[in-house]
C-alpha cells in the first residue's frame, strides 16, 4: 500500500521521510517525482511512502489514482510557526509563487507573515477536504511526532527499527535560518 505524506511544508516533512527510511518493508522519499508532469508525476512505486507538500495541489489526480486505496497520513504543525518559517522565505519557493501565480501579485504591501498564514490556512482547508471520505489516515503533529508516528508506524504495518526511527524526529532536518532582528 502506499503512503502519502499531505502537507504544508515547513512542518517536518523531511523528518517524517528520514525517520520512514528505517522501515524495511517501505522505499520513503521526499519531494521525488516533482519535476514529473501527468500520470508520471503520480507514478510511485508499490508500498512507498512520499511526502511531497505539492501533492495538495494535485489532490484530485491523487484522488483518481489512488481513492481510498492508499493511506494518508496529515502531517501538520502549530500554525502560527508554520507560518513564521514559511514567512522567513517569502522571496522564493512557494511562497513567492502564492504571492505571484496564486493570487496575481496579492498586494505587494501585505505583510509575509500574513500571506504565509493565508498560505497555510489555504493548504490545511485543501488537505481536510481532500481526507474527510479517506478510511486509510492518521494525522501527525510535529510537536507530538514521536507518540503520532509510532501509531503511524503501527497502523500501516511497518517493520524495521522504530527506535532509530524515533530518534530522528530529536534531530532537525531542513530547518529554516532564525528570524533576523
Amino acid at each position: 500500500m502506499n503512503v502519502f505524506v499531505l502537507n504544508t511544508g515547513r512542518c517536518g516533512s523531511t523528518t517524517f521521510i528520514r525517520a520512514c527510511e528505517h522501515m524495511e518493508n517501505y522505499s520513503a522519499g521526499h519531494e521525488t517525482r516533482i519535476h514529473l508532469t501527468g500520470t508520471a508525476r503520480l507514478d510511485y512505486p508499490e508500498d512507498h511512502i512520499e511526502a511531497d507538500n505539492r501533492l495538495c495541489w494535485m489532490l484530485g489526480r491523487l484522488d483518481e489514482r489512488y481513492a481510498d486505496d492508499a493511506f494518508y497520513v496529515h502531517l501538520y504543525r502549530d500554525r502560527e510557526q508554520t507560518a513564521s518559517s514559511f514567512a522567513r522565505r517569502a522571496d522564493f519557493g512557494i511562497m513567492q509563487a502564492w504571492r505571484q501565480g496564486v493570487l496575481l501579485g496579492g498586494e505587494e504591501a501585505v505583510p509575509s507573515l500574513e500571506l504565509a498564514r493565508d498560505y497555510v490556512d489555504a493548504v490545511e482547508s485543501n488537505i481536510r477536504l481532500f481526507l474527510k471520505d479517506k478510511t486509510h489516515r492518521r494525522e501527525v503533529r510535529l510537536e507530538q511526532a514521536s507518540e503520532d508516528f509510532a501509531r503511524f508506524w503501527q497502523a500501516i504495518g511497518a517493520r524495521g527499527d522504530l527506535d532509530a526511527a524515533l530518534a530522528e524526529w530529536r534531530v532537525r532536518h531542513n530547518a529554516s535560518l532564525p528570524a533576523e532582528s
